[in-house]
């Protein structure tokens, strides 16, 4: 019996340890977790609601119709057409050249004056050879007309009169042949006044007085700027949009307002190595403000006659090559991939042509982080709770 009593009291004492440590072990791990630890059974709260992005009604838009005209830029030196060079028309030593570079003259001015005592001489030479020959002539008359009256009294016969026919007929040929070179000898000797051929200004000097001259040698060369040219180039797949009298703006480098001009002539071939068409624009220049050799840039305008479906540049999303739109759709955010058309760059608009109902409701401004399925509205102001979509400007 008091065997079975030690046994009994060893067991109490061990259930009552125990119960000792699962209450010191519940309390620690309570303090480990925090108060309000859920009871056994209980259900997990649930999680965090999605706060929707609010738009203004300024950052959303609806697609619209209208007209895109298209704009068609090529651009290329301005060349003068009119320019002459003058040169040297008989060979003689330059004495003077009255004109510089940049020098204004007018069509016929004297520009200078060669040594043309070569050319004198030569004048004289044939002014001689002309007299000789009148002379000859004149004996040749005389002859005949001395034969003509002898034929009729049957004192020489029709052979003699024919022969001094002919003799007349050959000095008044060797008159015409000697007087011909005196006339070639007295324009050479004209021209050894440099005269202007046409009014503009000096580009370039190409002589210097005191210089011997050889025949058809380049002195000047005088440019006409009243009348420019454009020579620019365009791809093949627009010029066929082009037509000559086209109107044309063209910006001139250094001037800040743009100038009117007419395409004047396209090429009626691309050229091999670039596939790109000529077009050549006539610029009128009458105040000579326009320089040849300036770079410029010529704009075509060319209208639209059909309404196309635009949106605002702003609306449209690159990335990784391709182009998308944030559409609002039953309370959500929805990216929609489009295909683009004309673009016009001074209303900042562009065409869709694939991926976007006429009636769509588009985000017009760009944000960050935008995720598609996320809820959004547009709302008339924004208010404090909800989550504002963060604009970007890129």
């Amino acid at each position: 019996m008091k065997f079975n009593m030690r046994w009994l009291a060893a067991g109490v004492v061990l259930v009552l340890a125990l119960g000792a440590g699962g209450a010191w072990w519940a309390s620690s791990r309570g303090g480990e977790s925090g108060a309000g630890r859920l009871p056994w059974g209980a259900a997990k709260p649930d999680a965090k609601k999605e706060i929707p992005l609010e738009f203004l009604p300024a950052e959303v838009i609806k697609p619209a119709r209208a007209a895109l005209s298209q704009t068609i830029q090529f651009s290329g030196p301005l060349v003068a057409p009119f320019q002459a060079q003058v040169r040297a028309k008989a060979p003689g030593r330059l004495l003077a050249l009255r004109v510089g570079e940049g020098d204004r003259v007018k069509a016929g001015q004297v520009l200078g004056t060669q040594d043309m005592a070569d050319q004198n001489s030569r004048v004289n030479e044939r002014a001689a050879m002309v007299a000789s020959a009148r002379a000859s002539l004149e004996q040749a008359e005389r002859t005949h007309a001395q034969n003509e009256r002898l034929s009729s009294q049957s004192f020489i016969s029709t052979a003699a009169l024919d022969v001094s026919g002919a003799a007349v007929k050959t000095a008044q040929a060797q008159l015409d042949a000697a007087t011909a070179a005196l006339n070639t000898t007295r324009v050479a000797l004209r021209d050894g006044s440099i005269l202007a051929p046409i009014s503009g200004i000096v580009a370039k000097r190409q002589a210097l007085p005191g210089e011997l001259l050889s025949n058809e040698q380049p002195v000047l060369t005088i440019v006409d700027l009243v009348q420019l040219e454009l020579a620019g180039s365009v791809a093949t797949h627009e010029v066929s949009r082009l037509t000559p009298g086209m109107a044309v703006q063209v910006q001139v480098e250094g001037h800040d307002t743009p100038v009117a001009g007419r395409i004047a002539r396209i090429a009626p071939a691309a050229d091999a190595g670039t596939r790109a068409i000529g077009v050549t624009v006539k610029l009128a220049n009458p105040q000579e403000r326009f320089r040849a050799g300036q770079y410029a840039l010529a704009s075509v305008t060319l209208d639209d006659r059909e309404q196309r479906l635009v949106v605002p540049v702003s609306a449209v999303v690159s990335a990784s090559g391709q182009n998308h739109v944030w559409t609002l759709s039953e309370g959500k955010l929805w990216r929609r991939a489009v295909v683009l058309g004309r673009k016009d760059e001074a209303g900042g608009r562009v065409e869709v042509r694939e991926g976007l109902a006429p009636d769509a409701t588009l985000v017009a401004a760009r944000f960050d982080n935008l995720r598609e399925g996320s809820m959004a509205s547009v709302v008339s102001s924004r208010s404090a709770p909800a989550a504002p979509a963060a604009s970007s400007n890129r």
